[in-house]
């Protein structure tokens, strides 16, 4: 917590008076792991810049000097997460959450023990349903081979409500270009864009969401919103009805004012729901990723890739996955990837294809 920002006080030199921002309710650094409010359990940003990479989709560079299947240190400027060959993180177990993956540089090779599989990336979203319970592997392949492969994505964890933790496993694409965007130019010209992931601003609304999803039903008003200001752009985050969860981080950028309060690049801010938020971004652009959701308000047990309501249901989600594999991998390795070629698409477990 930054003391400057502890009540969030601000004086008013002019009229010698001592005034309170009510529109803030907090101020946060951001580590690697973002912290996130119910509904919402965090949100990871990776960013990485891979070298270029080999016939098997690995970085065509030594991996000495590595914690190999435990690679989280940023080294050169990029880390292998559990993958020993290619980065990213192979097969493991979910159950009782969601996981919203937003490639916004790079690609990411989906695979699962329901043998539905994909390439996404570019701008791509992922929107999975554990439910029940599945493995899925997510693997980074390094598909250019003559010059350096950046990764940068957010993954997003969105809580289950006890009724539905054990949904059917689902996953979509939201492709990107079927994801709409928000646009605004303010008085001076300057332009904002919002890629509406979730939720809805004025007319334009995001994709339908998972159909188990808190997200589904609108009153819940979940938002997943990219913004993107340009230099110099002012624009008001539209209110949020009473009782919301509002959080705003911004991630890349070099000054932001949020309601008269001067925020860091890296930093998130926790806001006041039910009112407008002003933002004023000076220097450079400004891209930020705002979460919102009325809470769920259960008791959340979370133990690694599990999330439930209490130990007792963690214990059998351990028990399923140890008894069941939750179906199994159907995959000739943890780490699968797809062929060099393979473009854009997605499989799922019905057999359907998407190809883009």
């Amino acid at each position: 917590m930054l003391d400057k920002f502890h009540e969030f006080k601000y004086v008013n030199q002019e009229r010698g008076i001592k005034m309170y921002n009510k529109l803030i309710r907090n101020i946060k650094p951001l580590g690697f792991t973002w912290e996130t409010a119910d509904p919402f359990l965090f949100c990871v940003h990776h960013l990485d810049h891979y070298p270029a990479g080999n016939d098997d989709l690995g970085p065509a560079a030594s991996l000495a000097g590595r914690n190999l299947g435990q690679d989280f240190t940023t080294k050169d400027g990029w880390r292998m997460y559990h993958g020993e060959k290619i980065p990213g993180f192979p097969a493991h177990p979910h159950r009782g959450f969601e996981t919203v993956t937003v490639v916004l540089n790079g690609f990411v090779d989906h695979s699962d023990s329901h043998g539905a599989a994909g390439r996404y990336g570019d701008g791509d979203v992922q929107w999975m349903t554990a439910g029940s319970g599945l493995q899925h592997s997510e693997m980074f392949p390094l598909l250019d081979k003559d010059d350096s492969n950046s990764l940068e994505l957010f993954q997003i964890w969105l809580n289950l409500p006890k009724e539905r933790k054990f949904s059917k496993p689902h996953y979509a694409m939201l492709w990107a270009e079927d994801i709409p965007v928000y646009r605004e130019t303010d008085t001076n010209g300057k332009s904002i864009q919002v890629t509406i992931i979730a939720g809805s601003i004025n007319e334009v609304r995001a994709p339908e969401p998972a159909p188990d999803s808190w997200a589904h039903e609108p009153e819940n008003e979940v938002g997943i919103w990219l913004i993107r200001m340009e230099a110099n752009a002012h624009w008001t985050i539209p209110p949020a009805t009473p009782g919301v969860n509002r959080s705003l981080y911004f991630y890349r950028g070099s000054h932001l004012n949020v309601a008269g309060i001067d925020v860091d690049t890296y930093h998130s801010v926790d806001l006041l729901e039910d009112h407008p938020v002003t933002l004023d971004n000076r220097n450079e652009d400004a891209f930020l990723l705002l979460l919102q959701g009325q809470p769920i308000n259960e008791p959340v047990v979370q133990h690694g890739p599990f999330v439930m309501n209490s130990s007792s249901e963690i214990r059998q989600a351990f028990h399923d996955y140890q008894t069941t594999g939750f179906g199994g991998w159907p995959w000739p390795s943890q780490d699968n990837v797809h062929p060099f070629k393979s473009g854009r698409f997605a499989k799922y477990s019905d057999g359907r294809e998407e190809i883009r």
